[in-house]
């Protein structure tokens, strides 16, 4: 009874402090947008003040006031104080970014109409930049100090995952890879493996799922992670039902998820009567696919254009490294199951092939050079040439031998679903660590989720995260 006191109350701190973090979020918000308005309007005092009367001290309050409330508005309406932990550093500048534009020309169009300030469409332009820019840069420092502050055990989230299976267990690898986000996973719930057993990192087993209701409330969890493989709707409906009414974070991994709902299922209604729609994937449409399309030009030709003297410059050194051509083409199958040609630079021998299949940590096979060009993914540089020609994208499933493909389709659920699409160069699987020898059904589900949630931003965010990677040395890249 005690031990549930104290937890109690050490949860009542927490969730106080998580108050002191939101403001001090919301204040790097402040400064950041306030700091870039009013630093484009000094740069620009000298015209302002020329064509101007300088503003009185009432007017500058009453724009602050407006300034701020129409910005904290939009901040919040694009979900910038969610406190998501583990959210993508991309997906927020995005939203930064557009929050910031809607509200500027917002403040244009209500300045133009009732002047607010004595304050040219200039600057306010400038101040659009500087707001953004300065933003970003404090929420960024923001992120890193938060994330030193969880490691000395302020800002944590008590988890529970139910599920020590396979899928529990990855669940629970992903997210001890990244500490800074706060998360002390407290024990597992599982109907297969005996209570008090330890799985991973002497984290025990607390009880079977049945009792996911005593276990919220005695150990003070925060946040519930439902891992079970395989789970039915029912399985799913009795977890949630015995934690309905305590106040806690419930999250289901996708796997148990979707025997209850698909990112492939639609409602919508013929006449007033309600139809289901499957597999309406975003890029079936052809106006997607063409968008999709100019990306993969804009973005291939950029890349070959710049890098042309750097290309020929590879090809050169592979020449000179080890005997052999240059270039290193292989039959790969793509879009609705059709071979074509990958380009890549060689990276190793040329009797390769004969030798193995798939590339292992400290794989012999490399040249020299190759493992330089492997670890930093510029062996991949020459599929640009196949994106212009149409037989890949720059973002796909990437792209498998034939044999391969004939062996995964049996034994992988839906694995040929991601030959719906084009093949890429790179893809949310890569970018999430899932390269060189890992889980093909892992990878699987990953292609499987961008394709079922394609979007340009989302294109743009995995090409971002591929060029960051690439800059810094991928780890499973051998």
């Amino acid at each position: 009874m005690a031990t549930t006191r104290m937890l109690n109350q050490t949860t009542v701190v927490t969730r106080r402090y998580r108050y002191v973090v939101l403001l001090l979020l919301i204040s790097c918000d402040i400064i950041g947008v306030n700091g870039g308005f009013f630093l484009a309007y000094y740069l620009n005092l000298d015209a302002i003040v020329r064509e101007f009367q300088p503003p009185s001290a009432g007017q500058v309050l009453l724009t602050l006031a407006v300034l701020n409330a129409l910005f904290g508005t939009l901040f919040t309406a694009n979900g910038l104080y969610r406190m998501q932990r583990g959210g993508s550093r991309i997906d927020e500048g995005y939203h930064i970014f557009r929050a910031i534009a809607i509200g500027t020309v917002m403040f244009i169009a209500l300045n133009t109409v009732f002047p607010l300030l004595n304050i040219t469409t200039q600057t306010l332009v400038y101040g659009w930049i500087l707001a953004i820019i300065l933003t970003t840069i404090l929420r960024l420092l923001y992120h890193q100090g938060i994330g030193q502050l969880r490691l000395r055990g302020y800002d944590t989230r008590r988890v529970l995952i139910v599920g020590a299976g396979e899928i529990g267990q990855l669940v629970y690898r992903q997210m001890s890879k990244v500490p800074t986000l706060g998360y002390q996973i407290i024990g597992f719930l599982s109907n297969d493996i005996p209570t008090g057993q330890q799985v991973l990192d002497d984290v025990p087993v607390l009880g079977k799922r049945a009792k996911l209701g005593l276990a919220v409330r005695t150990c003070a969890i925060d946040e519930v992670i439902i891992a079970v493989s395989g789970a039915s709707y029912n399985d799913i409906f009795d977890l949630v039902s015995q934690i309905d009414d305590e106040s806690v974070a419930i999250k289901i991994y996708p796997d148990a998820f979707q025997l209850i709902t698909n990112n492939e299922v639609s409602v919508g209604e013929l006449s007033g009567l309600p139809l289901i729609t499957l597999r309406a994937v975003p890029l079936d449409r052809q106006l997607n696919r063409t968008i999709k399309r100019l990306l993969d030009v804009a973005v291939s030709a950029a890349v070959l254009i710049m890098l042309s003297p750097l290309l020929l410059l590879i090809g050169i050194l592979i020449k000179i490294d080890s005997p052999g051509p240059a270039f290193f083409i292989q039959e790969r199958v793509g879009r609705d199951g059709r071979p074509f040609k990958m380009i890549k630079y060689r990276s190793m021998r040329t009797d390769a092939e004969k030798m193995g299949t798939w590339t292992t940590p400290n794989d012999d096979r490399r040249t020299r050079l190759g493992t330089f060009l492997r670890r930093f993914s510029i062996d991949e540089l020459p599929q640009f040439i196949n994106v212009l020609l149409g037989d890949m994208s720059v973002v796909g499933p990437r792209p498998e031998q034939p044999r391969y493909v004939a062996q995964f389709s049996e034994q992988i659920p839906r694995y040929m679903h991601r030959h719906r699409e084009k093949a890429g160069i790179t893809g949310w699987a890569q970018v999430n660590g899932l390269r060189g020898d890992t889980s093909i059904e892992e990878r699987t589900r990953y292609d499987l989720y961008y394709i079922e949630n394609w979007s340009p931003m989302f294109d743009i965010k995995i090409i971002i995260r591929t060029a960051y990677d690439a800059i810094r040395g991928n780890e499973n890249a051998y």
